[in-house]
């Protein structure tokens, strides 16, 4: 495979890992509303239990570290990527 479909497909897979990283973002803000602002009258009841609160925000953390480690990993690769096809370009020009 050559490193422009390789780039192509890593492009798909950032976007994937973007998607499933998005609830993470949600449960964080959800939790952070929980723990900070809702003062015991959240739009939810359940934001209201602090467990629950504690939990959204450990998995959003969680999920979001996750989803920033695999975007980074893909940055990367597509770093190394187009510096192989600057070479691969130098000995064919």
């Amino acid at each position: 495979m050559n490193p422009e479909q390789r780039i192509k497909e890593i492009q798909k897979e950032m976007v994937k890992v973007s998607v499933l990283e998005s609830p993470g973002a949600f449960m964080l803000a959800l939790g952070l509303y929980g723990k900070f602002f809702s003062e015991g009258d959240a739009f939810l009841p359940i934001l209201n239990n602090e467990t629950v609160v504690n939990v959204l925000l450990g998995l959003g953390v969680a999920i979001m570290l996750w989803g920033a480690t695999r975007i980074m990993s893909l940055v990367r690769e597509v770093a190394r990527l187009n510096e192989e096809k600057e070479m691969l370009d130098k000995l064919k020009g």
